[in-house]
């Protein structure tokens, strides 16, 4: 399904929908952050999807990565609550949603990297080049605040 990120966009439509999603900060022994590259709107990302039933949201978080990296990781804090109503996604089956995203930082554990239906692309990026990735303004402050160093959670 294709989506489109609206960020802060006065003509962006309203939201009908909410979910609650998750993502996962992770950096390898040298300090590479785990990016995807997603098909849904070919942009890159930190992993992370969707809560699904009948589990917990750090269950959510190393699931995701799992299924869209190959990569086996273990959660080790959080970075952030993000709930911003001014990004709104909007699917191409009607659905507009305001995302309520909990971002972890974890700890790869194990896996090799591997892409996905989910992610065109798996790959360990040195923090110095993620700008010559295409990222979505929401994901860049999700890394910069987990790059910050700070045992600060933050939130919105």
């Amino acid at each position: 399904m294709a989506r489109v990120d609206y960020y802060n966009d006065p003509n962006a439509p309203e939201a009908n929908s909410i979910a609650v999603a998750v993502s996962a900060f992770i950096q390898d022994e040298e300090g590479r952050i785990l990016m995807i590259r997603r098909t849904d709107n070919d942009l890159y990302a930190i992993p992370g999807g969707q809560l699904e039933l009948g589990e917990t949201l750090s269950q959510a978080a190393v699931r995701e990565v799992r299924e869209e990296t190959g990569i086996e990781c273990e959660i080790s804090s959080v970075v952030g609550l993000y709930s911003n109503p001014h990004h709104v996604i909007a699917y191409d089956d009607g659905e507009v949603r305001q995302e309520f995203s909990i971002c972890f930082r974890a700890i790869p554990v194990g896996g090799n990297p591997k892409p996905s239906n989910e992610s065109k692309e798996v790959l360990w990026v040195h923090l110095a080049d993620l700008n010559k990735l295409n990222i979505h303004p929401s994901i860049r402050i999700r890394i910069q605040h987990a790059s910050e160093g700070t045992d600060r959670v933050f939130f919105s």
